[in-house]
């Protein structure tokens, strides 16, 4: 009867800690060091989508509601969501105040939901509207200081030709001290110049006034490669905490195809540093980073074929990271089901593959960091001689009969 209720009360602890919502299990965020950590001082790392700029007429507003919100915690397995909302481009703000009470809208469900939540000054040009940011940043403040589970962006994406030091700085400060002096606590995220990619002039100028500062990263997987990742890697070096609030898998400009190789390549990066990451964006717009097809309902309950090429992708990565964050599955293959081992992983000469009985490779390439691809077999292979590669890390793209598998690899 002992060991009875012993595995009673074990399976009713255990079942309770699966109920616990992310921000139930993990509690405030702090930042330590160079990295974000949970109410029990452990590095954490969530993922989850941002939805599109919220301005009137621009097309995604439409999703900022409860519903949108519960899917992509039930669904997608989200851990987190981004409200970016538009400040003073056309339908924005400034303009229409009303796209406070759409970021509200979000917020509230998020919470509810037990969901970390971004609040996002979504603007290119925010040093223009500091006395607009700090009162809105003011209210946010009043209204959520006692919920875990915000975090306040005071500045989406400053341009390529804003000073870190005498603009960008000074703003963020100013607007940092608002909030500062309502909500204390919670966890505050600052831009820096050239879209949000020069980390590595803010870390050799932090601010130093004010706890809990980190800074937020933005790529696009289409065309940004190993160079930003180094600029992450040095800003992460000088001991300044990182997080990806918008991420896209095409280019730049939020069109192009999908670049799933560069994906995977920085998803390893952000999972390796225990990075947590948005993706841009959840809307429906005719665009390659748009995750709905055109039409597609404004209340979540998305099939698969509702969503795009990007969409299925980022999926797959946003629905995994909280078991494994080291996602390698592809678009079109769950890798819970079957598996490919690679063994021995480091290797100096050889590596020998293991691979599940239900699968059939069709060819296999190996990649170096930068994305270049050293080796190609276009057949079936459960002994790969990489004696001819240099030392480094690798990913190797096994191409099968039932989609992609990415895996590391590396070699000493």
């Amino acid at each position: 009867m002992k060991r009875i209720f012993i595995a009673i009360t074990a399976l009713v602890f255990y079942s309770s800690i699966i109920a616990q919502s992310p921000v139930e299990l993990h509690g405030a965020l702090s930042v330590s060091g160079n990295q974000i950590v949970n109410k029990d001082g452990t590095t954490v790392s969530f993922a989850g989508n941002s939805l599109f700029w919220s301005n009137n007429g621009w097309g995604g507003e439409k999703y900022y509601n409860p519903s949108v919100v519960s899917w992509l915690k039930s669904d997608w397995n989200a851990t987190i969501v981004r409200a970016a909302m538009g400040v003073d481009e056309n339908g924005g703000y400034i303009s229409h105040p009303e796209n406070k009470q759409k970021v509200i809208t979000v917020v509230d469900a998020a919470i509810e939901e037990g969901l970390y939540v971004i609040i996002d000054w979504h603007s290119h040009h925010a040093e223009d509207y500091q006395d607009e940011a700090v009162a809105f940043f003011q209210e946010m403040a009043n209204l959520y200081k006692s919920y875990d589970n915000v975090i306040y962006e005071i500045y989406n994406e400053p341009l390529n030709n804003v000073s870190w030091s005498n603009t960008i700085k000074p703003y963020s400060e100013a607007v940092i001290s608002a909030i500062r002096a309502i909500d204390p606590d919670n966890l505050i995220i600052v831009g820096s110049s050239t879209w949000s990619q020069d980390v590595d002039i803010v870390s050799l100028d932090p601010i130093t006034d004010f706890s809990n500062i980190a800074y937020t990263l933005h790529f696009y997987a289409g065309s940004h490669g190993q160079s930003l990742r180094n600029k992450a890697q040095t800003a992460l070096n000088n001991g300044i905490a990182l997080m990806v609030t918008e991420w896209g898998a095409v280019n730049a400009n939020g069109d192009g195809a999908v670049n799933e190789n560069s994906v995977n390549q920085w998803m390893d990066f952000l999972c390796e540093n225990s990075i947590s990451h948005c993706n841009w964006a959840l809307n429906d717009k005719v665009e390659g980073a748009s995750v709905l097809k055109p039409g597609s309902s404004i209340n979540g309950n998305w099939l698969d074929s509702d969503l795009t090429t990007s969409g299925i992708l980022v999926k797959d990565i946003v629905k995994h990271w909280d078991a494994n964050c080291s996602v390698t599955s592809s678009v079109e293959y769950d890798q819970s089901e079957t598996e490919i081992e690679l063994y021995p992983n480091p290797t100096t000469d050889v590596v020998f593959t293991q691979v599940d009985d239900r699968l059939q490779i069709t060819s296999i390439s190996i990649y170096d960091s930068l994305g270049n691809m050293t080796l190609e077999i276009n057949k079936p292979e459960n002994k790969i001689n990489v004696s001819t590669l240099t030392a480094g890390h690798y990913s190797i793209l096994f191409k099968t009969d039932n989609g992609q598998i990415t895996k590391k690899l590396i070699i000493e």
